[in-house]
């Protein structure tokens, strides 16, 4: 790999992103639920307030995988977490090594900003990248289940009345 690089993106890399993004909802059955746009992911990835940062890795000219990650916080380590979002390697380029130098990259850039962990989820049904993350040491929190609130079920939290009660 003498010629691989992994680099931070920079706003000029968006369509790449997009395009990494739109081949991995495709492969995770997803295409449908992908709406993001060029203008969104520049807003949100380059705006004034980034609410995340993405990673590129490449051999030569050619743009291989990606990652994109943020910041958690963990109350009980006291200490800010890295949640991976996505991490891609396109089809023809897997089983090189690619995906493995984008965690060791991020897993650097956890142990730089003094996180406590770095985690993901995957899909129950993925089992090839189930058995990469466990090659590396990762481990299934299988009593956590993730909630997650959307859409119009979003939108109604948001413009549901609170009402309380003293004790």
């Amino acid at each position: 790999m003498t010629d691989f690089q992994i680099k931070a993106a920079t706003e000029q890399d968006v369509p790449l992103i997009l395009s990494f993004i739109r081949q991995l909802a495709e492969y995770e059955r997803l295409s449908q639920a992908c709406v993001a746009t060029e203008e969104l992911l520049r807003e949100s990835l380059f705006g004034p307030r980034p609410a995340a940062e993405v990673i590129v890795a490449s051999t030569g000219d050619r743009p291989v995988g990606f990652a994109l990650f943020f910041h958690n916080y963990s109350t009980f380590l006291g200490r800010p977490g890295i949640y991976l979002e996505d991490l891609f390697v396109v089809p023809e380029m897997r089983g090189r090594g690619y995906g493995k130098a984008l965690l060791v990259h991020l897993a650097g850039i956890a142990r730089e900003r003094r996180c406590g962990r770095l985690e993901w989820s995957v899909l129950d049904w993925n089992e090839p990248s189930i058995r990469f993350y466990k090659s590396l040491g990762a481990i299934s929190m299988d009593e956590w289940t993730i909630y997650r609130v959307t859409g119009e079920s979003l939108e109604r939290l948001a413009s549901a009345p609170v009402t309380t009660r003293n004790p």
